[in-house]
């Protein structure tokens, strides 16, 4: 067994002792393998492993990965999208996780509406209000949501952030929040918004524990960059 797969084996126990911790389903969270910056090479290694959803952040990275490795992967996009780069994320990925603002969710909505198909994509908030991270502010939210429902060509499937970077039981709060937000947000706006992407190689079991859907582990799978 190769080390990616056995940190794969490991990672997907913690997420089922966690699940378990929580009462929860462990089916009812994904792992997304971040492979930004991983060769192709070792990305197969996951593949062997039986990993098939995996996330990039760079848009030129990614195209060629996807490009290279065999059909039947599902990719998410989890990185910073520029407005400009809209049409090629749509055409690559199944899940946009990071829109946090009006401009670019309508970019999106025209890139899906000239490829004939409906976007799924995730809200970005910045519960922390840091200055070096994206993501729309939680007292935004719900007008940004009712302003990205009116868009035919997207669906809001959820929230996802990237909290301080702090030990796991001191980022439990925002993960929590995010929950709750999700909670408000569904509640009021009768949509359905069933993923929270949150948690990540440091973090995820907490993360897991408070309700996500979806934790975005890179560094525990393939090792430091």
């Amino acid at each position: 067994m190769t080390q990616i797969a056995q940190n794969l084996e490991e990672v997907r126990r913690r997420i089922a002792s966690a699940a378990l911790r929580a009462g929860r389903d462990q089916a009812q969270v994904r792992l997304v393998a971040v492979s930004k910056t991983v060769p192709v090479e070792r990305i197969k290694e996951a593949m062997a492993a039986g990993q098939r959803l995996f996330g990039e952040n760079y848009l030129q990275e990614a195209r060629a990965k996807i490009a290279t490795l065999s059909s039947g992967l599902s990719w998410h996009f989890i990185g910073h999208l520029q407005s400009n780069k809209a049409k090629g994320a749509v055409e690559l990925f199944e899940l946009i996780h990071g829109v946090d603002r009006l401009k670019l969710a309508r970019a999106l909505n025209a890139a899906a509406a000239s490829l004939g198909r409906v976007q799924e994509i995730l809200l970005q908030i910045n519960l922390a209000g840091e200055t070096s991270k994206s993501g729309a502010g939680p007292e935004a939210a719900a007008a940004l949501l009712r302003e990205i429902m009116l868009l035919p060509h997207l669906r809001v499937l959820g929230l996802m952030t990237m909290p301080p970077f702090l030990t796991p039981e001191a980022v439990r709060p925002y993960f929590r929040a995010l929950r709750e937000l999700r909670d408000h947000l569904q509640d009021r706006s009768g949509q359905p918004l069933p993923e929270l992407s949150m948690g990540m190689s440091g973090d995820y079991e907490v993360a897991i524990e408070e309700g996500a859907t979806l934790v975005r582990v890179g560094t525990a799978i393939f090792g430091s960059r």
